[in-house]
């Protein structure tokens, strides 16, 4: 076999990757690649073996000192063959000195440990059909709450991801944003992604229970009846509790684990993960 060329990979072909994420019924969004692309147009590799595309990975880079890695796959007649290792390695070498993250299926753990990643916590998806209950208190995210928005992601996940976030809150018609204020401050902010099955919900950032409730009917509602998907830190007891509640179901987990001294991620407030490709 001819040892596959890694490069960059362009706009179109990272629509193409999303389709592949779609196959390994991953249920992208429909505009995720508009928003990937702008936080880091240079974060997406691809190896391809003799001009066929093989396999993908994304490193995007936040800022000078913090990374995510995600879209980890490889095209089944290519593996075994150790194609998306090479390519894990590229990445890897792209990275360094970064702190970099990753939302991992559970059983890949050892494997990601050994390059050097360690366990945070486990996230749970929770899906299905949920109805909104009372009058919703939320509103359309305005350019007035831009930067609190922004302010708000910052501090829960612990990094400057302010270029990718820009585009996720107003960037493509196939999401929603809106926020809760609650006595002139930002309780709540929320997003509601169309996908190929379905919406999710994410990111869910809220003060407390009650908010993110809040939060949680007001999209439902925008999702007009349709199965929704939440991503919940399972360290965050009360959107557990919430999820659960609900009555939401969860048969899919990742570990989201950090190469590098791990930012400061304020997981109470975390009630529904913005997107495991980019944390």
């Amino acid at each position: 076999m001819t040892d596959p060329v890694i490069r960059t990979m362009s706009r179109a072909e990272l629509d193409t990757v999303l389709s592949w994420a779609g196959a390994e019924g991953w249920n992208p969004g429909l505009g995720d690649a508009g928003a990937f692309h702008a936080a880091d147009p240079n974060g997406f590799l691809l190896a391809e073996v003799e001009g066929t595309p093989a396999a993908s990975l994304s490193i995007v880079r936040f800022g000078d000192e913090t990374a995510f890695l995600g879209l980890y796959i490889c095209g089944p007649e290519f593996r075994g063959q150790g194609i998306g290792y090479a390519l894990w390695q590229a990445g890897m070498e792209r990275l360094a000195p970064r702190t970099t993250g990753l939302d991992g299926v559970p059983d890949q753990q050892a494997n990601y440990a050994r390059s050097g990643f360690t366990l945070s916590h486990r996230s749970l998806r929770f899906s299905g059909p949920l109805a909104p209950e009372g009058t919703d208190r939320t509103e359309p995210l305005g350019p007035e709450y831009m930067e609190a928005a922004l302010a708000l992601d910052r501090t829960v996940t612990g990094f400057d991801r302010t270029r990718f976030m820009r585009n996720w809150l107003t960037g493509d018609a196939t999401r929603t944003a809106r926020v809760l204020i609650r006595d002139g401050s930002l309780a709540a902010l929320g997003v509601l992604r169309r996908c190929v099955s379905g919406f999710k919900i994410g990111p869910l950032f809220a003060e407390d229970r009650a908010a993110a409730e809040a939060m949680l009917d007001a999209l439902a509602a925008q999702a007009g009846g349709a199965p929704v998907s939440l991503d919940v830190p399972a360290p965050n007891t009360a959107a557990m509790a919430l999820a659960e509640a609900r009555g939401l179901t969860t048969d899919f987990e990742t570990a989201r684990m950090w190469r590098g001294p791990a930012p400061v991620q304020d997981l109470d407030s975390t009630f529904g993960v913005t997107t495991f490709e980019l944390g």
